[in-house]
């Protein structure tokens, strides 16, 4: 559907980033990802980019399969990450910016769905 968009539009690079997101960000550091088993550098930077932020997001967001993991966890798991799943470069980054994660992870966090129901009756 990307490719389709840029195909029909004038070049963009915010269509280009797009379609490299979307195509490589469950690619591995160490080739294990899918769906081309690209690794390292191969991978284009934003889905390396993407991919810390998807997997920290999965972990930290409730889902109705799962509780949300505390911060302290998700964190140590990206970290644990560098190298194999995630591109140490990121992951540095990821870690220099840790404060501001948490930061946004707290003001985002999910509410309890029951009391954002009280409130709405």
């Amino acid at each position: 559907m990307l490719a389709a968009a840029e195909e029909t539009s004038q070049r963009s690079d915010f269509l280009t980033c797009a379609i490299e997101i979307a195509g490589a960000h469950h690619e591995k550091w160490d080739g294990g990802g899918y769906p081309n088993g690209l690794s390292g550098e191969s991978i284009p930077l934003p889905a390396r980019l993407m991919a810390v932020a998807d997997v920290f997001d999965a972990l930290t967001s409730r889902r109705v399969y799962k509780q949300e993991m505390p911060f302290e966890q998700a964190a140590a798991i990206i970290e644990n990450g560098a190298g194999s799943h995630f591109d140490p470069a990121v992951v540095d980054a990821f870690k220099a910016c840790l404060a501001d994660f948490e930061a946004i992870a707290a003001a985002h966090a999910d509410r309890d769905h029951r009391g954002a129901m009280a409130e709405c009756a």
